[in-house]
């Protein structure tokens, strides 16, 4: 249960074609993450999927069943948020009952669905509570035992870490991508963060104006991006791209090169530069080097603390089997 197939699917606003024909195929049991920069289309496929958009052409198959026309609550799909949406006078208990009672299951089955997702999600000590009570993170583990009580085919996450603070994020990334292993159900996850696509998906769908830019896993991308456009998406800090005459040593219109894959020495190297801005996060040190002829700048990524300071020059040489090169389309060259 949980295979999902998009053929030829478009969306129209009026007409502004949002999403121009589009296939794609999520197997079951599949971790996707969808994403992209703002307005790329991602939630409203994501909406398309789930009924909650209708499609102005192709077709949506869900376990092999024709899913265009029915309507969302008949999709056997659960959809999370950015929003909890909890009711505020409800317990914990309630609201993770909520979409059941509408359903009208019996009381026993819903106890032992609840009492199920509580444990999975580490909320049976909170059960009884409200909403008031509860921590951000807290409240949407209670917006995602909403979804699991109704064992649907596939889970819908639309940025559902969009509302908590940096350090939660990690937490719910983590605790989202157990969960995926413990139900090893369908999960299709809606966000313009590439660190969360990196770090969750089995499969990363990287949109661009409605168009698939590129489909595969994550070491995929970040080993063999398409285009320049998935260069400088994937990764972060993003990768260098450069144009011009090293370019064209390369046999090539642009040569990408990640700021992990180039080597820093005071004294010698291919490119010369100047240390402008550098950023120092314990583990990682970034710099921005300027003055390099080659681009603005180039950022560079050194493992640990370095003895460079602003204004130092500096030679950098790039790793060269880590060199991407792309053509005058943009696209990768073989």
């Amino acid at each position: 249960m949980g295979r999902i197939t998009l053929d030829k699917v478009t969306k129209k606003f009026g007409d502004v074609e949002v999403i121009p024909p589009l296939d794609l195929t999520i197997e079951e049991g599949e971790f996707v993450v969808f994403v992209g920069p703002s307005g790329c289309g991602k939630s409203t496929l994501l909406r398309l999927i789930a009924g909650l958009e209708d499609v102005s052409g192709g077709q949506i198959r869900i376990d092999g069943q024709d899913a265009t026309l029915t309507p969302p609550a008949k999709r056997g799909l659960a959809m999370v948020f950015q929003s909890y949406a909890l009711y505020p006078h409800m317990t914990v208990r309630k609201n993770i009952a909520f979409p059941l009672r509408m359903a009208g299951m019996d009381k026993a089955e819903q106890n032992r669905r609840i009492d199920n997702a509580a444990k999975i999600l580490n909320l049976s000590d909170y059960i009884d509570r409200r909403p008031g009570q509860l921590s951000g993170g807290q409240r949407q583990r209670v917006a995602i035992g909403r979804a699991i009580v109704r064992e649907p085919a596939a889970f819908l996450f639309d940025e559902p870490l969009s509302n908590l603070d940096a350090a939660l994020r990690v937490g719910m990334r983590l605790e989202i991508t157990e969960l995926h292993k413990r139900l090893k159900t369908t999960m299709i996850y809606v966000t313009h963060d590439q660190v969360e696509a990196m770090t969750m998906a089995d499969k990363i769908v990287v949109l661009r104006k409605g168009y698939i830019e590129q489909v595969g896993s994550p070491l995929e991308l970040y080993r063999s991006p398409r285009n320049v456009f998935v260069a400088g998406f994937i990764g972060s800090p993003q990768m260098n791209l450069i144009t011009g005459a090293e370019a064209e040593k390369h046999s090539a219109t642009t040569i990408g090169i990640r700021p992990e894959h180039i080597v820093v020495s005071p004294s010698d190297g291919q490119w010369k530069g100047r240390v402008g801005m550098s950023e120092h996060l314990g583990s990682d040190t970034f710099f921005y080097v300027h003055d390099t002829g080659l681009a603005e700048s180039l950022t560079v990524r050194v493992s640990g603390e370095i003895e460079l300071k602003a204004n130092d020059t500096v030679f950098l040489t790039p790793e060269a089997d880590k060199i991407h090169r792309f053509d005058d389309k943009g696209l990768r060259v073989k």
